[in-house]
């Protein structure tokens, strides 16, 4: 029950934090069988609590050994049945402990169970994969196979946890490697969009293990490497940060300039980033300056919109004035109607959003990868007790009837804030795209001939690549 109530709220904070959610790839998670998750790790507690509300099937993780002794954390912790993993990097700990972590791990994974790991073994703010740690590999391999010599399974002498349940001699049959991609249009940025991205199951086949009942250091090595490879086939795993923001930049120059060949999801958008990132990489060996000159010129190309005002995206001729003005009249209405709820909430939930900016900026030491674990976790405690407090104000002045139509209306009024900014902004981006095209519409078809010229020129870079790399 409190898992569920966790989970629960855990789903609705993230469907508030980002404004657009995606998940592809559920057909390669399997429904019955145990199954280990590895899943990339950019965005702190960001990222398991994804695969915790959105996998079709019960997660339960492998999480550092300090969370557990965290007086509010390590009770959610237990809660959500992970297990502890003792590091060399945490001071204090007894690695040797870990012979424990890996008994409840297979006796969990033996009773059809699954298991969630983020191999890197830290968040990272990084652009690519980190390498990545044994345990994934090693907690598989133990599982499917048997002792070396007799053919049975290893008999591990510690006894596992009591929620593990199931047996820990018995070899777990049918066990799959589930890699699991996050991508993030800008993880520290609130509303912006995430996929979970699950790709395609790796198989594990069972070795001898030896007389320790450690499998053997080369089966390790190979699972480890392919584990290592399907991750990279479902992130965005780019060289260097330089690299990233190229990346980025084409794929908004290339997808923006025409409707309809914008991606349709954000599974299309990392795609035609990864076919970038691929490209990137043989256009910096083979042909640095061409590289080169077209960064510049995208880079001067987004310098102009922003002087202008416009978006890429926005940067397109309206159809038909007729249809403009329609689409103006229509939004400004809802903007009339919507305006004073709008506000209302607003004006009450803005001292705990920027309260929990604040303590996102101070708690997270530059380090972008905990940056959206602290505003949610924040929004999630200031929030409640805004509304709370509001109530509480509203029953001293008017009695519980005042306090129970705040303590309704008042949360759903920061959702139409929300929203209702979201769509201010879209609207104001189209406006000053009209007014530019209007009064500076020579400089307009300038742009769109420079932007077309870019595609362009990407496309004939994407082609020369394809060569190059056979």
């Amino acid at each position: 029950m409190t898992r569920r109530l966790i989970v629960a709220i855990l789903r609705f904070a993230m469907r508030i934090y980002f404004r657009r959610v995606e998940v592809v790839g559920l057909e390669h998670v399997p429904l019955k069988s145990p199954a280990i998750f590895v899943l990339n790790h950019p965005n702190a507690l960001v990222d398991p609590a994804f695969l915790l509300c959105l996998a079709p099937r019960r997660v339960s993780f492998l999480a550092k050994s300090p969370l557990f002794r965290m007086p509010i954390l390590g009770y959610f912790v237990r809660a959500l049945d992970c297990l502890p993993v003792y590091r060399h990097q945490d001071e204090g700990e007894d690695v040797s402990k870990n012979r424990e972590m890996f008994v409840a791990a297979r006796a969990l994974l033996t009773r059809g169970g699954t298991i969630g790991i983020c191999p890197e073994g830290v968040s990272h703010d990084e652009p690519r994969l980190r390498p990545i740690k044994t345990g994934a590999a090693r907690i598989a391999l133990g599982a499917v196979s048997t002792v070396e010599g007799n053919g049975t399974a290893v008999d591990l002498p510690t006894a596992p946890p009591a929620h593990a349940g199931g047996s820990d001699k018995m070899p777990c049959a049918g066990l799959k490697i589930v890699p699991a991609g996050l991508y993030y249009t800008s993880k520290t940025k609130f509303r912006s969009a995430v996929l979970l991205y699950f790709g395609k199951p790796i198989d594990v086949t069972p070795v001898e293990l030896e007389p320790d009942g450690n499998p053997p250091r080369a089966a390790v090595r190979d699972l480890s490497k392919r584990i290592e490879c399907a991750l990279r086939e479902v992130i965005l795993d780019a060289e260097h940060e330089e690299a990233l923001q190229t990346i980025s930049r084409a794929e908004r120059i290339f997808s923006s300039e025409t409707d309809e060949e914008r991606p349709e999801s954000l599974a299309e958008e990392l795609q035609l980033q990864q076919r970038f990132n691929k490209a990137y990489a043989v256009l910096r060996e083979q042909a640095p300056e061409r590289l080169r000159k077209l960064e510049v010129r995208m880079i001067r190309f987004e310098e102009e919109l922003t002087q202008a005002g416009v978006d890429p995206e926005d940067l397109s001729p309206p159809t038909s004035t007729l249809d403009v003005f329609r689409h103006l009249i229509t939004r400004v209405l809802l903007f009339l109607l919507l305006i004073v709820p709008a506000t209302v909430g607003a004006v009450v939930h803005y001292p705990a959003y920027r309260l929990g900016g604040f303590l996102a900026t101070r708690f997270s030491r530059d380090e972008e990868d905990v940056i959206s674990t602290v505003k949610i976790i924040s929004a999630m405690l200031l929030f409640p007790i805004t509304w709370l407090l509001t109530a509480a104000l509203a029953y001293e002045l008017q009695g519980w009837e005042l306090a129970a139509v705040v303590g309704l209306v008042f949360p759903l009024a920061g959702y139409l804030a929300i929203r209702f900014f979201e769509g201010l902004d879209s609207f104001l981006g189209g406006l000053r795209a009209l007014v530019f095209f209007l009064m500076r519409r020579r400089f307009f078809v300038r742009l769109l001939a420079e932007r077309k010229a870019i595609r362009n020129e990407i496309l004939a870079l994407g082609e020369e690549t394809a060569i190059l790399s056979q």
